[in-house]
């Protein structure tokens, strides 16, 4: 028996456009695959994938969106341009953000991008370290060698989980701990988000393994996690934050922070790591429409407060800037996977200790419950017609007459034992 390979989809970013085009609400399209528009917004945002039937239905409606394909022809030889170099400014002071771009040169899955502060617009460049579960090859040849001769080379050895792991820890978790600094002001949150975020990364490795965007997977964690309202409860998260020395940051710092945190993330995306518009509205689980106008509110507030920073290009270099001040360390990837697998352990442990305790209770129970059934015991009634009962008392003047004639009557001696004959 042999299996279909699986339908190909395009990308996330790609199935938000399509549907964008064509004029189609969430709510439409999800009628018409018949799941929920929450699924949908899922699938867009490439937190999760369709499979099965609905994954087919989802193709063949995209593929229905495109339109029809250009016949084939004969496909010229590939010809990628040359890389540019990585600056200093890419690898020190930028606000990186890894992603997943296609690496047709070396035959990788993905590549590793980072945003360079020195660029106008936050522009992309491709670095040449691969994405994790991604095994460089060399390109393949026109023509198929003879089945007699030898490899031209020793195979590289393919990477494993751990390995792959600690790759994209080590080259997004810096540039993730600087983002999350300006989204929260806080160097220990920003530090513990990013760890969370790779825990929670490690404990979905599979999934996140096979993402178009493994950085993005994690980058979106972080964001959620430094975002949550719960820290406010947190003793140590009401004590104040040593600001920024210089006071063009202390500045910027404090005007990103009165933002609202969505309109604060559509920023850091959109400004600072230099996502497009539908990636950054997709990444915050928004329409484009509603994320545009988060961008031009945050960039009028931060124009209003600082009106240096009107320019986008500015305030991406001074976002950079900001970014780096802050002296922030992170954990080594073992750590990182030793806390996820620790936090597993306990929780898989608490599980099977409130089993135990649901089971016994359970057998208690069965154990204690009475065997047939007892008829309730029904409530006293009153019974009508019954004299009360007359309690002890003093004598009457009349029983004590009677009282004195008995015993007057009543004969005295022995003589009242005997019986007399009639």
């Amino acid at each position: 028996m042999t299996r279909h390979p699986a339908t190909s989809l395009p990308p996330p970013k790609d199935r938000r456009r399509l549907r964008e085009e064509a004029s189609l609400t969430r709510v439409q399209l999800a009628e018409r695959v018949g799941v929920r528009p929450e699924t949908v917004r899922a699938w867009e945002s490439g937190r999760s994938t369709p499979r099965g039937r609905k994954r087919e239905a989802y193709a063949r409606l995209l593929a229905d969106l495109t339109g029809p394909a250009p016949a084939p022809g004969p496909r010229p030889a590939p010809n990628p341009p040359p890389e540019p170099e990585a600056g200093p400014a890419d690898r020190t002071t930028g606000v990186a953000a890894p992603g997943s771009a296609p690496d047709r040169r070396r035959g990788a899955r993905t590549a590793v991008v980072t945003v360079c502060p020195d660029e106008p617009g936050g522009g992309r460049r491709g670095r040449g370290t691969a994405a994790p579960g991604a095994v460089p090859e060399p390109a393949a040849s026109t023509q198929a060698p003879p089945p007699s001769r030898p490899s031209a080379g020793p195979r590289a050895p393919a990477l494993t989980p751990a390995q792959a792991f600690d790759a994209l820890y080590a080259v997004g978790a810096p540039a993730l701990v600087r983002q999350t600094y300006l989204l929260t002001g806080r160097r220990g949150l920003a530090r513990e988000s990013v760890e969370r975020a790779f825990q929670l990364a490690w404990d979905h490795w599979p999934e996140v393994a096979r993402d178009p965007d493994p950085a993005g997977w994690v980058r979106a964690a972080a964001h959620e996690w430094a975002l949550s309202p719960w820290h406010r409860y947190r003793r140590h998260h009401r004590r104040p934050e040593p600001p920024p020395p210089e006071a063009a940051d202390r500045a910027l710092l404090e005007v990103l922070l009165r933002l609202p945190p969505p309109y604060r993330r559509t920023l850091l995306l959109h400004d600072g790591v230099g996502l497009g518009l539908p990636e950054t509205a997709a990444e915050t689980e928004a329409t484009t429409r509603a994320a545009a106008g988060r961008l031009l509110h945050a960039r009028e507030t931060v124009a209003a407060r600082l009106p240096d920073l009107s320019d986008p290009r500015e305030l991406h270099r001074r976002l950079a800037e900001l970014a780096a001040t802050g002296r922030l360390r992170t954990a080594d990837p073992p750590a990182v996977r030793g806390g996820s697998e620790r936090r597993a352990r306990f929780w898989t442990r608490a599980a099977i200790a409130f089993t135990v305790v649901l089971v016994g209770t359970t057998a208690l129970t069965l154990r204690t419950a009475p065997a047939r059934y007892e008829p309730p015991v029904p409530a006293g009634e009153t019974v009508r017609g019954v004299p009360p009962h007359v309690a002890p008392g003093p004598l009457s003047e009349e029983q004590r007459e009677l009282r004195a004639r008995l015993r007057e009557e009543l004969p005295r001696g022995p003589g009242r034992l005997t019986p007399q004959a009639r």
